[in-house]
């Protein structure tokens, strides 16, 4: 693997790699204080890190809000795939990334009432309103093994405790009538929530975030095939799993439950996620927040 050269200009960053290639237009409105190309055999990789989260979430605003000033299209959607493994901070990067972009469209934007709240331009849709229904898993061959495995109670827990299929036709009706209801996921209850999130017709970016996005098995790939951006999150193991552990503490397993946890379970399923990265357009280096 080699890591090539980059220079900026005024319009953004330029990459150039060994070969003779005369450079890789990064994008023209990303500013960050390191940005560089990881080149590999099948393509090269942006790789997008700097010295804290917050300029990040700016540098990737910056990057989205230009793409929603320029549509035209009264349906039109910029769909976001953001993958990356247990403890990688995919929500909170989502969320900041998007109350940012609306921040910035409003300040951008000389066309609204300052009396009157602008609306959004760009939303979450989380992955996890498409779990399986506990009924599902019941009917299932083994039921007691399904449940563990989305309720992460068995090693990988298995991206087939998720309606792949219903993800696909939500995104497609988002692509092309340009408005969708999306369930929700209620973790008290542990059941997906029907209809709970509208992404609508006033909001141009889409940001969908979740585990198993840039897989290459079954529906999966058609999935990964609707984004017009796949991102990924890229952060150390050990990094990730410290977070777990302390997310399973403060929800209030035991330590020694949560460490099992852990070993058996989240440590695996991240390694496997963790190779969906390669086909990722760019990849985000995650720093402790």
């Amino acid at each position: 693997m080699e890591v090539s050269s980059f220079s900026t200009s005024s319009r953004g960053f330029w990459a150039s790699s060994s070969s003779s290639s005369p450079g890789l237009l990064i994008d023209d409105d990303i500013y960050t204080n390191s940005f560089s190309v990881v080149r590999s055999q099948k393509k090269d990789v942006p790789v997008l890190e700097a010295r804290c989260m917050d300029e990040i979430y700016n540098a990737l605003a910056e990057r989205l809000v230009p793409t929603a000033a320029a549509a035209s299209n009264p349906n039109f959607k910029h769909i976001v795939g953001l993958a990356g493994p247990p403890g990688a901070g995919k929500s909170t990067v989502a969320f900041e990334i998007v109350r940012r972009v609306n921040k910035l469209w409003y300040e951008k934007s000389c066309s609204f009432d300052s009396q009157v709240e602008p609306p959004e331009v760009a939303t979450v849709l989380p992955m996890d309103g498409f779990h399986l229904y506990r009924h599902q898993l019941d009917a299932m061959e083994d039921p007691e093994e399904a449940h563990a495995r989305r309720g992460g109670e068995l090693p990988l827990s298995a991206s087939w405790t998720f309606d792949p299929e219903l993800l696909l036709k939500c995104l497609k009706t988002l692509k092309n009538q340009g408005s969708v209801y999306a369930p929700s996921f209620d973790h008290g209850v542990g059941d997906p929530v029907e209809d709970d999130i509208f992404v609508n017709l006033q909001h141009k970016v889409v940001v969908v975030e979740g585990n198993y996005l840039l897989l290459e098995e079954g529906v999966w790939k058609e999935i990964s095939s609707v984004f017009d951006e796949k991102w990924f999150i890229e952060v150390d193991i050990e990094t990730a799993m410290q977070r777990v552990l302390k997310r399973h503490i403060l929800t209030g397993k035991p330590p020694d439950v949560a460490k099992w946890r852990i070993e058996y379970n989240d440590r695996p399923n991240a390694e496997l996620i963790d190779k969906s990265k390669k086909n990722a357009d760019l990849l985000i280096k995650s720093i402790d927040f």
